[in-house]
């Protein structure tokens, strides 16, 4: 292998990134240059090399993922961003399956930005969301790391000077059967690096009765650097000689600053470098970030109108109150567009006996993602003109090209770094005004410095784009103990056309599903959206539509197997008997439970409690789950949920019930605490005190059943949510004895 040049040296010392540092330590001790197969390790002078081969296909350029030291370590470059759901393990898993290496021996890394990296087949282009990592690379990454197998066979080949026919791989380990020669993976290292990548068809991919690792619960490649305090955030990093900066927000989307009133007397306020109005804010500038909150919080901002809007950027109206919003919903009478329909709903609805009918309105509520990572960037500006930046993203291909677009300058002159993120639930993608890194790079302009801009968590909650709300007029018609007839509205804005622009042609998709392609057997069925914008700034949150709507659906369910006279398992069953995937899931769930008894019963602790039954088919699994609850000084308390997942073929079992144990607590904790109140334009909430996410005392013991029906593969880390609320609601509205139907329920003191 060709030493590196000290130029080239000097630029992998200057651009390695700055956030994982046992791959610091490893190059280092290791010594690139003294034997590394070198497949990229996400810096320009890796892009570059992999850029100088033949145009390859995405995911199919190995010198674009791996690197293998000469101890066996391998960098790998995932696609897709870690943000605590296991994603760079799954890799590890994959990749190490085909290429026959330990996935403990993995070091895994957020990829750079590049064409390289878009492997999501039939995707959205290059992000991380929407349950879609997985599944839509899982062929891609499997190939891949074939593909670097090979490469390892074809160099002992040549260095034995012996047919491929003649060797056999062994975890980290070529081997000639006849010799009983070996050479690990490291020592074939720089040999590979000179080998042509083989055509992606020549390579054959394992069966999969041979398996290794995937479809084993093995441990995460990435929890002892977390256990340990050593992984980095964006939060955590620094460069030399930056400044701290932290941000004033104006308090309704719509106004800019004017006058800083007390501008001279924040300006000598102890640390203080400099003071300036930025896009939505006013910003201080310190060495130190506590200084720059400080006098942040202290500047007296004359906040006026906008003479103009900008794009995509809506104004908050002064007098906006999220409840009068809501009820204004519950109250249209608009039939809305069609989203799905089947039969003739009118005919039986004309026909039906008022008995028959049953109608009900629910409603769901605004929430923030509150991940406990607040948005950071930092920004800054080398002498040659080049922007280097990093942020906390889902998605880096389309952050660049908006931070292009902002700082004014080429793509290739910017070095965009994703580290890992501290939760997300869909609060990382681009979203109008909602991140602060067009702020840094305006202060990094300004100053000649390198910016690290934190956002404070009241900052955070006063930008941070929401969940939609909605409310849903629902009707059926009950004939013979079962629904004939079932007629949806959901009066709502989905986050799709919120973020992209309405279509007044189409529904958005978003808006509806979980209302939308439900497999029960309802002959008539009109589902329909009746758009209404909202004042607020909307964005995706964990499973997205099917956080909400999933809640009105099944629960109406409910009623309407109350209505019927029957019990709402039973007609579930009834309504799935030609679903063999959905009736085995749902048994399986009335398994883990110990049978199903919707109560209300006592408990051996002398409690009175019942149960409630939900499903959910949202990103391709299936869902069921059980909820049991009681009432304890006037507030619900959930003692136990059992949920059954179907997700077709999984990777790794440990993760899908990490997963979905996640997934609960969310659920619970929308269903129980969370939603933001806006009274008079303002969000009252602008920490967690008024803002309450589950507690660990109110998380229930949680019951995992993965079902493996090996259909098509689903996605893993929203599904796990959506029949969470309504299970819960089913079950205080049967011990109750009167329905519920809006969240959260801590709305409510119940008797």
């Amino acid at each position: 292998m060709k030493p590196l040049t000290e130029h080239e040296l000097a630029e992998l010392a200057q651009e390695t990134p700055i956030n994982v540092s046992r791959r610091n330590f490893l190059l280092s001790s290791a010594g690139v240059a003294a034997g590394a197969l070198v497949l990229s390790v996400g810096i320009p002078l890796r892009q570059a090399r992999a850029a100088a081969a033949t145009k390859m296909a995405p995911g199919t350029r190995v010198p674009a993922f791996l690197q293998i030291t000469p101890d066996n370590r391998i960098i790998l470059q995932s696609p897709f961003v870690e943000g605590g759901q296991g994603i760079f393990t799954a890799m590890a898993q994959i990749v190490g399956e085909e290429l026959d290496a330990e996935p403990a021996r993995f070091i895994v890394e957020n990829a750079p930005t590049g064409a390289d990296y878009q492997v999501m087949v039939g995707g959205p282009g290059r992000m991380t969301g929407g349950s879609m990592s997985v599944r839509t690379s899982y062929q891609t990454m499997r190939k891949l790391g074939a593909l670097a197998r090979q490469l390892m066979l074809q160099a002992a080949a040549n260095q034995w000077q012996v047919p491929l026919s003649e060797l056999i791989t062994e975890p980290g380990i070529v081997l000639h059967k006849t010799s009983n020669r070996t050479l690990s993976y490291g020592e074939l290292a720089s040999k590979a690096l000179d080998l042509p990548v083989p055509d992606p068809d020549s390579v054959s991919l394992k069966d999969p009765q041979a398996f290794r690792w995937i479809g084993k619960g093995i441990d995460r490649v990435d929890v002892y650097e977390k256990s340990v305090g050593k992984a980095n955030y964006t939060i955590d990093l620094k460069v030399d000689g930056m400044l701290h900066a932290a941000v004033q927000h104006a308090p309704r989307l719509g106004l800019v600053a004017g006058d800083i009133l007390n501008l001279k007397q924040v300006q000598a306020m102890p640390g203080v470098h400099s003071v300036h109005k930025v896009t939505g804010a006013v910003a201080v500038v310190a060495p130190h970030w506590w200084d720059a909150k400080r006098a942040a919080e202290a500047l007296q901002v004359d906040w006026q109108a906008a003479t103009s809007q900008r794009q995509g950027v809506r104004s908050m109206p002064a007098d906006f109150s999220s409840e009068a919003f809501s009820e204004m919903l519950a109250n249209r009478t608009e039939a809305g567009k069609d989203a799905e329909t089947a039969g003739d709903i009118s005919k039986v609805f004309s026909a039906a006996t008022p008995e028959s009918i049953i109608s009900a309105t629910y409603q769901t509520q605004y929430v923030h993602h509150a991940q406990l990572e607040p948005p950071s960037t930092i920004a800054q500006f080398h002498d040659d003109g080049r922007l280097e930046i990093w942020l906390p993203n889902q998605a880096p291909d389309m952050f660049l090209r908006d931070i292009a677009k902002r700082a004014g300058i080429a793509e290739d002159q910017i070095i965009l770094h994703s580290p890992i993120l501290g939760g997300f639930f869909g609060r990382h993608f681009l979203y109008p005004d909602a991140n602060p890194y067009p702020q840094a790079i305006e202060l990094a302009k300004a100053t000649g410095k390198p910016i690290k801009l934190i956002w404070s968590r009241e900052e955070e909650f006063l930008r941070d784009p929401l969940r939609p709300m909605a409310a849903v007029r629902m009707k059926a018609a009950i004939e013979n103990g079962v629904p004939t007839a079932l007629e949806v509205i959901s009066a709502c804005e989905g986050p799709g056309e919120a973020i992209s622009g309405h279509d007044p042609d189409n529904v958005d998709g978003m808006a509806v599903e979980g209302l939308t392609g439900k497999s029960y057997q309802i002959a008539n069925v009109r589902i329909a959206q009746d758009y209404v914008e909202n004042p607020t700034m909307l964005a995706y949150w964990r499973s997205v539509g099917n956080s909400m709507n999933d809640f009105v659906y099944e629960c109406f369910f409910d009623e309407m197997a109350d209505k019927a006279g029957a019990d709402p398992y039973e007609l579930r069953k009834a309504l799935l008997k030609d679903n063999p995937r959905l009736s085995h899931l749902l048994e399986t769930v009335v398994k883990s439970a110990g049978g199903w008894k919707r109560g209300p019963f006592t408990a051996a602790d002398g409690s009175k409690r019942a149960r409630g039954i939900a499903m959910a088919s949202p990103f391709g699994s299936h869902t069921a789950t059980i909820a049991e609850v009681s009432i304890e000084q006037g507030q619900v308390k959930v003692h136990e949920i059992w949920e059954a997942i179907d997700p077709g073929t999984i990777v790794n079992p440990a993760i899908i019930e990490a997963q979905v144990k996640s997934a609960v607590a969310l659920g619970l904790s929308q269903v129980l605490l969370e939603e933001v109140i806006y009274q008079q334009g303002e969000p009252l909430a602008r920490n967690y005190d008024m803002y309450p996410i589950l507690p660990p005392h109110m998380m229930p013991k949680v019951h995992v059943s993965i079902v493996e029906s090996g259909e098509k593969m689903g996605g893993i880390g929203e599904p796990g949510l959506p029949p969470v609320p309504p299970a819960v609601v089913n079950a205080v509205s049967h011990l109750l004895g009167r329905r519920i139907r809006r969240m959260p329920l801590s709305r409510e003191t119940f008797a």
